[in-house]
């Protein structure tokens, strides 16, 4: 094996293992809280509070196409794109809703009421309050594709199916990682289901 081809392993290993690490040791970030009502098969049903989400519009619900410039477009706002230069927390996830209007959405931190959140420089970014909802969640982990979501769709909506539960508008991705962290990745698909068929 010559000098080069050893030099450059070492390296892809040592970044691997930096990879492994920092995902194991990454600080823990805000999630919303939910109260667990229901589990059956790989199905939870979670009733989430009301939020304030910044959300932005897609032009479509491929995930693999709209994954980038969605979240860009939110991370700008959060990073300072907004009238007061303010620097917002990141929060995970980052929920994408893939209906007839696909949109992105970062979950703003709970210290901010929808009055309290600076004014996006972009016209693309929305303030949003969302209402309490009732979500049927599947989990799943590594990364995602499109071909990934919608097979755990399948399996979300089969199960909802089977058990007479009624749903509400679109599915929705929800993804919890950093596209660095390779371990312990988690991500979800959920639809919001009508409580009174519980």
């Amino acid at each position: 094996m010559s000098k080069f081809i050893f030099i450059t392993i070492s390296i892809v290993l040592v970044i691997v293992i930096l990879l492994v690490v920092v995902s194991f040791t990454s600080k823990k970030i805000e999630t919303p809280s939910y109260r667990l009502l229901k589990k059956y098969d790989d199905v939870e049903i979670r009733l989430y509070p009301k939020m304030i989400v910044a959300e932005t519009r897609l032009s479509d619900n491929s995930f693999d196409n709209q994954k980038s410039i969605g979240f860009r477009s939110i991370a700008n706002y959060i990073f300072g794109g907004n009238e007061k230069n303010e620097k917002i927390a990141m929060t995970s996830p980052v929920v994408m809703n893939l209906g007839d209007q696909p949109r992105m959405c970062f979950v703003m931190p709970k210290q901010y009421s929808k009055d309290e959140l600076p004014k996006p420089i972009s016209k693309n970014i929305n303030i949003v309050e969302e209402a309490e909802k009732t979500l049927a969640v599947i989990t799943f982990g590594g990364y995602s594709s499109d071909k990934k979501i919608e097979y755990y769709c399948h399996q979300l909506e089969s199960s909802l199916n089977k058990n007479n539960i009624q749903t509400i508008g679109g599915f929705m991705f929800m993804g919890y990682n950093a596209p660095w962290d390779v371990v312990n990745r988690r991500n979800e698909v959920a639809i919001e289901i009508s409580p009174i068929h519980l």
